[in-house]
């Protein structure tokens, strides 16, 4: 999906600090998250990622139809230019130029559209995942976790890797109780 980075970009998650001062430790307890890796993996993530996948197909749909019909107007004017009446094909060029501007103002839209639903739907998962995370490095003792993903690191222990269980945990939260007989 030509959206993915800016789908990380958008789920970088906060890091997270202990109450104490780490200048005071002698040693931070470190773990790290893979937000990528969360929104690839986890049922929530995959769901977002569909949904976006979905409207991006309706929109290019849509492009597609509007193209079409210019082709169209644009076919029919150059097949019968010798025989329509100057105002007539003048017509038909005026409908030509308005059926583009609809497809500029179309395609602005779904761009907008895109972006709007990406912001809403990661933001929601970010939320989530904040509370999640924020649980999993108080039941670890953990200082700091970063997210690998936005952190620049050049290697990383997977000893420290979070993301599994971060992933675990998320859909774990997302599932529905079975029903009660």
């Amino acid at each position: 999906m030509k959206n993915r980075h800016s789908l990380t970009a958008l789920l970088a998650l906060v890091t997270l600090a202990a109450a104490g001062s780490l200048a005071a430790q002698d040693k931070a307890n470190l773990g790290y998250v893979n937000s990528q890796e969360i929104l690839d993996k986890s049922v929530e993530g995959k769901r977002a990622l569909a949904q976006l996948q979905e409207k991006e197909r309706q929109y290019a749909a849509d492009l597609a139809k509007i193209d079409d019909q210019i082709k169209q107007l644009q076919n029919r004017l150059n097949t019968q230019r010798l025989t329509l009446t100057a105002e007539a094909a003048a017509g038909i060029q005026a409908d030509i130029q308005k059926k583009q501007t609809d497809r500029q103002r179309m395609a602005e839209d779904a761009s907008r559209g895109m972006q709007e639903l990406q912001y809403k739907l990661l933001a929601q998962i970010q939320t989530e995942l904040i509370a999640i995370i924020d649980q999993l490095r108080k039941d670890k003792g953990l200082d700091l976790i970063f997210d690998l993903a936005k952190s620049g690191a050049a290697f990383a222990s997977p000893a420290l890797d979070l993301s599994a269980e971060v992933i675990s945990r998320y859909d774990a939260s997302k599932a529905v109780p079975p029903a009660k007989k």
